[in-house]
């Protein structure tokens, strides 16, 4: 028998039901909490009509908008040669550096400080937006980590 691994089909995912969108589907899969989808869905919704009137933008869109702000381009992946960890720099794959964004914007708007879900989600889009707040911050962190460990680029295989 082979040893090789064999690759894992992606699930099929449904579009959501307001905007057809299967990344905004994706986004409320990762916020829900205990299958608590219906919920989770009101949740992203408010959050994106918030963040539509605060902008002079379509809600979606913006919401598209926010995802590619936050999106990682480089990240740092630990490689073991000759007995030495190596930080070294790659770069990240679309589907990745998406999950990334929606994972650093949930959890960024959960530490925010006593509000409702609704009010922090849309908070930190509106922040992510104008291209300020934490999930910016942990972007261009993961950037400039890449940068500083850009001498090892050369272990990449």
């Amino acid at each position: 028998m082979s040893r090789k691994k064999r690759k894992k089909l992606k699930r099929k995912i449904n579009p959501d039901l307001k905007f057809n969108s299967i990344v905004l589907t994706k986004f409320i899969n990762k916020l829900m909490i205990n299958g608590k989808k219906r919920k989770a869905e009101n949740i992203v919704y408010k959050a994106i009509d918030n963040l539509e009137s605060k902008i002079e933008e379509n809600g979606l869109d913006g919401f598209l908008k926010v995802l590619n702000l936050v999106a990682p381009k480089m990240e740092v992946k630990s490689r073991r040669v000759g007995g030495a960890t190596y930080q070294v720099p790659m770069q990240v794959p679309k589907d990745r550096a998406v999950a990334l964004a929606m994972r650093w914007i949930i959890a960024n708007a959960r530490k925010r400080k006593s509000k409702q879900m609704v009010e922090k989600l849309s908070e930190e889009l509106y922040d992510a937006y104008n291209e300020t707040g934490a999930a910016i911050k942990q972007k261009i962190d993961t950037h400039k980590m890449a940068e500083s460990n850009k001498a090892f680029a050369h272990f990449r295989f």
